[in-house]
C-alpha cells in the first residue's frame, strides 16, 4: 500500500548529504584551533579572532531564520545585547558564575524571541523587516533608559565570569578555546536541526507555504520555534561578547549591528551554516585590516560587499564549492 498520509512527504528520506561539504567547516575549525598554537602568544590576535568567532555564533543564529526560513530580521542584534546585559547585570549584583549567568542570558534571549516572534511572524516581507527593526529599537532605548546600569554609557564588568567557581575564563587562551568549543557546538546543533524533519518543514515553508499547510503542518509554529532557537543562540554570543570586552552598552543592540550580521550571512552564503561562519570571520578580519589603512574604511568595505553580491552569487561558500567541484 502507498502511504498517502500528510506526513509522508516530510518524513521521506532527506537528500543524500555530500560529505565533501564537511571539509570546509572542518578546515575552518582546525585552522581556528591552531591559531594560539602556531602564532606567537599575542593578546591582540587572540582577542581579534575570539571576537570573530563570537560573531560567527551570532551569524549562525541569524542564518537559521534568514537562510532556511526567509525571515529577514533587522533587530537581531537585540538578542546579542540582551545576552550581554544579562551577564553584566548579574555580575553587578555579585553573581559572576557562568553556569548561572549564561543560562539566564540564553533564557532571556529565548523569552524575548518568543514574545516578539509571536507578533512579528504574523507579518511577511517588508512588514516583518520593519517590525523586527521596531522591536530591536525598543530594546535599544530600554537599555539606554537603565540609568542604574549605566544608561547610554553602558555597564562595565569588573572581571570575566567564573566557571564552576574556577577562573578558567580569566585566561585569554582558555577563553579562546571555550568560545571555539561553543562555536563548534552551535554549528553541530544547527546542522542537526536543519537536517532534521523540523528543518525540512522550515525549508518547505520557505519554498511553498501553501503546500506545507495542505500537508497538515502549521508553518507559523515551526518559524516561531526557529526564531526562539535563533534568539537563544544569539544571546549566548552576547554573553560571550560581554565577557570578552568586560563591557556592554546599548550600541550592541542597535540596528547597524543587525545590518552587520546580515552582511556577514549574505557574504558567506545564506542557507549555508559554513558560509555564516566564514562570512562572520571574514568581515571582522577585513574590517580590522581596512581600519588600519584608513578611518574611512567603510567607503571601501561597501563596494566590496556589492562586488561579492554581484559576482559571487550564493556567497563565498558557493564560490568555494564551485571551485572544488570535480
Amino acid at each position: 500500500m502507498t502511504d498517502a498520509s500528510p506526513l509522508a512527504a516530510p518524513m521521506a528520506a532527506a537528500p543524500r548529504f555530500d560529505r565533501r561539504r564537511l571539509l570546509v567547516p572542518l578546515a575552518v575549525f582546525a585552522a581556528l584551533a591552531l591559531v594560539p598554537l602556531v602564532l606567537p602568544v599575542d593578546r591582540y590576535v587572540l582577542t581579534l579572532v575570539t571576537r570573530a568567532m563570537i560573531f560567527a555564533i551570532a551569524a549562525l543564529s541569524l542564518d537559521l531564520i534568514l537562510g532556511y526560513g526567509a525571515m529577514i530580521s533587522f533587530g537581531h542584534a537585540a538578542f546579542m545585547g540582551i545576552g550581554g546585559y544579562a551577564v553584566a547585570i548579574l555580575m553587578f549584583h555579585d553573581t559572576d558564575e557562568a553556569l548561572i549567568a549564561f543560562p539566564v542570558a540564553i533564557g532571556a534571549g529565548a523569552l524575548f524571541a518568543l514574545v516578539t516572534g509571536a507578533i512579528s511572524l504574523k507579518t511577511r516581507g517588508v512588514y516583518f523587516i520593519m517590525i523586527t527593526l521596531a522591536f530591536g529599537q525598543m530594546a535599544f532605548f530600554t537599555a539606554t533608559s537603565l540609568s542604574a546600569y549605566g544608561g547610554d554609557d553602558g555597564l562595565r564588568m569588573v572581571q570575566r565570569s567564573l566557571v564552576a567557581g574556577t577562573r578558567l575564563m580569566r585566561s585569554d587562551t582558555s577563553f579562546y578555546f571555550i568560545v571555539l568549543g561553543l562555536l563548534v557546538a552551535c554549528y553541530g546543533l544547527l546542522r542537526m536541526i536543519v537536517g532534521s524533519r523540523f528543518g525540512r518543514v522550515l525549508r518547505g515553508a520557505k519554498e511553498n507555504e501553501r503546500r506545507m499547510r495542505a500537508l497538515g503542518f502549521d508553518p507559523f509554529r515551526y518559524r516561531l520555534a526557529a526564531y526562539v532557537i535563533s534568539g537563544a543562540i544569539c544571546a549566548l554570543s552576547g554573553a560571550l561578547f560581554a565577557n570578552l570586552g568586560l563591557f556592554v552598552a546599548p550600541a550592541y543592540m542597535s540596528w547597524p549591528r543587525s545590518g552587520e550580521l546580515i552582511a556577514m550571512v549574505v557574504l558567506g552564503g545564506t542557507g549555508s551554516l559554513s558560509g555564516a561562519v566564514i562570512g562572520a570571520i571574514g568581515v571582522i578580519l577585513i574590517e580590522e585590516w581596512l581600519a588600519e589603512l584608513t578611518q574611512h574604511w567603510k567607503v571601501i568595505f561597501g563596494p566590496l560587499v556589492v562586488l561579492v553580491a554581484l559576482f559571487a552569487r550564493g556567497g563565498i561558500i558557493r564560490l568555494i564549492e564551485r571551485r572544488n567541484r570535480p
